[in-house]
């Protein structure tokens, strides 16, 4: 079997909004931020981390309705762990990185779901390829800072992430998970 992606997966990037008060802009602080993709090969859970991802959220909790975001993941800085393997999945049978250098989610809707939760709607773009997705996110509230905590289960196949010999989704799921925690520092 070649060692070519374990968890090369979808990536992903989707993503969500940080919430702020009156509407305010928060700068999301990626040194305290992460984006993972949890893959399956062959049944075993395969962990790889966005190393490189900006944010530009605008959110008040009190008025949802009226927040917005937008999340761009540099799909070449997919950590595996393993130089090897990450060559291969920002490959062109995987994320094709040089081709699609980005992935991006762009939010169109975000309602309220109940304590401390949110709904929001939007546009995932991995690969040149969009769906609209909703991503469930758990808002927690600091005096200086937000951080939400979600996790989105999305289909490779949806995304023509995995070609040739990778399509066949007996050896690599075609699920996908992607979660993250962003923290953002109010200003």
């Amino acid at each position: 079997m070649k060692q070519s992606f374990h968890h090369c997966i979808a990536s992903a990037l989707i993503f969500f909004a940080i919430a702020m008060p009156s509407g305010a802009r928060a700068e999301v602080d990626l040194n305290k931020s992460l984006i993972t993709a949890i893959s399956k090969q062959m049944n075993v859970p395969v962990e790889g981390v966005f190393k490189k991802f900006s944010a530009s959220v605008h959110f008040d909790p009190s008025a949802p309705s009226s927040g917005s975001a937008q999340l761009t993941v540099d799909v070449g800085s997919y950590d595996l762990g393993d130089p090897s393997y990450d060559s291969q999945v920002i490959g062109k049978d995987w994320f094709d990185a040089q081709t699609y250098p980005t992935a991006t989610f762009v939010s169109s809707a975000i309602a309220a779901a109940g304590g401390g939760q949110y709904r929001v709607t939007g546009k995932l773009t991995i690969k040149g390829r969009s769906a609209m997705v909703v991503v469930p996110v758990t808002l927690t509230q600091t005096e200086n800072t937000q951080a939400l905590d979600g996790a989105l289960p999305i289909k490779r196949s949806q995304f023509d992430i995995g070609t040739g010999e990778w399509k066949d989704t007996s050896i690599v799921a075609d699920e996908v998970t992607i979660k993250f925690h962003l923290v953002a520092t109010k200003f």
